[in-house]
């Protein structure tokens, strides 16, 4: 960094190519100059600033908070003349988490603090960043929240982060990666029978560890498991419940909690989880099946929309929400000229007082939605009791509002929020096949009057019967077009399908095409018409109760292998399963809300994918800005319950107050 002196070697001469004599050259110069921060001699380095004369020592510059830019001709800048990041005001707005250390961060363009130049919700401490950049070397050094690496890097050595020409320290470790060339030897069942302990192996006998097939990851003695040598179907309990989230385990199989199997003795061995040679196999029952393949159908839909997602930019635009007057101030905020359906949606609420200070931008956006959805399900935009079609309001025709509704439908599943999930089958197909293609029943019609006359019709037992029952309605039947002559009692099967299409479809025909193009935003009409199925799964169906087994298949597991012989993972999972149970004070919706600030799953999943990582804490954290639940790893299994019972409930009771 000295001012005086240029690296005129090679590499292999002198210190890194600066030469001996160059180096003496500026030590006796430095000797002259005084540093303008601790008054001594041999301040060597000096503003790059035209007409600063400041100079001052290299340790003492960074403890005013100098600048110096370790690239090109490796500039320094004091305190009064070191570039700034240019940061809006109005993005300076409190504080949000370190996304490196996850403590929390003053969002202020100041030394200490640094905005990454890609993601403008991502905030560093310098030091952290310095921290990071030291180990993970050139090519590592990255964006924590989006990966980019250009751009990043290009912003952190303006600022002063020195980022060292060299491979991440983790690449440059002696055996860093050796542990995957071993084999697991160690058994996981709860009551080992082996009297020379869990980690003893013998080939060939009734001790010999077998893993699981699935992750090897898991292990059990044979006679622990009541195993036969030959037998190769043995799975740990984690992939177990991965395959009984997928119907791929009978229900009889994942509710026991204690199984008997004989020892080739005779006598009994208790395990306390489920027999681990049950074999895989499909639900027996319709039901079960049917729910597997809608689990499969939103999962294909999760990613049609992680690829339209692909067209939202960085680009953002705020909407200030009225959360007592969702419809008017969500209106509003879509209407906007600013609005574009592509930027980055930003939720602020004005008068909320049920969301927590702690909640995310994006927890706030999946509220915002949510609270639309709602609003729209019991709007006089549609009719029916859960499966609902859309009504004729001719107030909201002239204003256009059927547009709004579709088009709100359309950003709610791109952006990360719920789905309606209160279609009818018949208003679903209407918007994919056309209004045309569609044949709706009784139970498609909302106002009971004309259900009631439908009905009439349709169960008359005789001509008499008919043609009284025609004659009573004739205004009804005349004012929809479907009057016709009556000859035999064959002729009510036709009326009853043109009063059913009129009622049902001619009739809403103009709310229908404005709401299909609503529903064209963003190109979810056209992905809808080319998937069918997966779409229906989640406009037509409501998102089932979250389960244990859910909560488990949504968050991925991070542990150690110390923490798998403590059991952190076998306590996360029973405690799911006593939540479930009721045996809790908290709900499973209460631990999603904890660890992303979202009380269900969007149809699109989370960004990013939601983890678990076992840690030497005291208390559960949940990081709601990387969807990160971090767990403490305990010795029993109660006072992991303890900890997470008291924190859950206390962290959501106050961020409410």
């Amino acid at each position: 960094m000295s001012s005086g002196i240029w690296q005129r070697g090679e590499e292999d001469e002198g210190v890194d190519g600066f030469l001996f004599t160059d180096i003496r050259k500026e030590v006796n110069r430095a000797a002259k100059l005084k540093c303008n921060i601790c008054k001594k001699k041999g301040a060597s380095i000096g503003c790059v600033a035209p007409k600063c004369k400041r100079s001052y020592h290299f340790p003492c510059g960074i403890q005013k908070e100098c600048l110096f830019q370790f690239m090109e001709d490796f500039r320094s800048y004091c305190w009064e003349h070191k570039p700034v990041q240019k940061i809006p005001d109005r993005e300076c707005k409190g504080s949000s988490q370190c996304t490196i250390c996850l403590d929390l961060v003053e969002q202020v363009p100041a030394y200490s603090v640094l905005r990454s130049p890609c993601c403008k919700n991502a905030w560093f401490h310098r030091e952290c960043l310095q921290y990071q950049a030291l180990s993970a070397g050139i090519f590592f050094f990255r964006c924590t929240v989006c990966n980019n690496m250009d751009k990043f890097q290009k912003e952190m050595l303006r600022m002063g982060i020195h980022i060292p020409e060299k491979d991440a320290s983790w690449e440059l470790e002696e055996n860093a990666y050796q542990e995957l060339l071993q084999c697991y030897q160690h058994c996981d069942i709860k009551r080992c029978l082996c009297k020379k302990g869990r980690d003893y192996n013998e080939p060939d006998s009734k001790w010999e560890i077998k893993r699981c097939q699935c992750c090897g990851s898991r292990g059990t003695h044979l006679a622990c498991s009541s195993l036969k040598s030959w037998e190769q179907n043995w799975e740990c309990m984690e992939c177990r419940s991965i395959f009984a989230k997928s119907g791929e385990v009978m229900d009889a199989t994942r509710k026991r909690s204690l199984a008997t199997s004989e020892k080739t003795d005779g006598t009994t061995c208790l395990l306390e989880e489920p027999s681990p040679k049950c074999p895989r196999q499909l639900p027996g029952t319709p039901h079960g099946f049917l729910l597997q393949c809608l689990v499969k159908e939103r999962r294909e839909a999760s990613n049609i929309l992680r690829v339209l997602k692909l067209q939202i930019t960085t680009k953002t635009t705020r909407l200030n929400i009225n959360a007592e007057n969702i419809w008017n101030s969500a209106l509003k905020g879509f209407r906007q000229r600013s609005f574009s359906p592509t930027n980055t949606i930003e939720i602020k609420f004005t008068n909320c007082k049920n969301r927590l200070k702690t909640d995310t931008p994006a927890a706030s956006k999946h509220h915002f939605f949510q609270l639309l959805m709602l609003h729209l399900q019991n709007s006089s935009l549609f009719e029916g009791s859960s499966a609902k079609n859309l009504s004729l309001d001719f107030q909201a025709v002239r204003e256009n509002l059927y547009f709004e509704a579709g088009k709100m439908i359309a950003v709610s599943l791109v952006h990360g929020g719920p789905s309606p999930g209160f279609f009818s089958k018949t208003l679903f197909n209407c918007l994919v096949y056309g209004p045309e293609n569609v044949k709706p029943t009784l139970e498609d019609v909302a106002d009971v009057d004309v259900a009631e006359t439908i009905k009439m019709i349709k169960y008359a037992n005789s001509l008499s019967n008919l043609t009284s029952t025609v004659h009573d309605c004739y205004e009804f039947l005349a004012a929809a077009g479907c009057l016709r002559p009556i000859t035999a009692l064959c002729d009510k099967d036709m009326l009853v399908d043109d009063i059913l299409n009129y009622h049902v479809i001619k009739r809403i025909i103009s709310p229908l095409e404005s709401f299909r193009q609503g529903l064209k935003t963003l190109g979810v009409l056209e992905k809808m018409q080319a998937h069918p199925d997966e779409f229906s799964s989640i406009l037509c169906h409501k998102p089932e109760r979250l389960s244990a087994e859910t909560l488990c298949d949504l968050f991925t597991i991070h542990s150690s292998s110390d923490v798998n012989k403590i059991g952190g993972t076998d306590f996360w999972m029973g405690y799911l399963q006593d939540v479930q149970s009721g045996e809790s004070v908290v709900t499973l919706e209460d631990i999603l809300l904890f660890a992303t600030g979202s009380l269900s799953i969007p149809p699109i999943g989370f960004d990013p994918e939601p983890t678990v990582k076992f840690l030497r804490i005291r208390y559960p954290v949940g990081n709601r800005l990387l969807n990160c639940l971090k767990l403490p790893v305990t010795k029993t299994y109660e006072a992991f319950k303890k900890k997470m019972e008291f924190t859950i409930r206390n962290t959501l009771r106050v961020g409410r107050e």
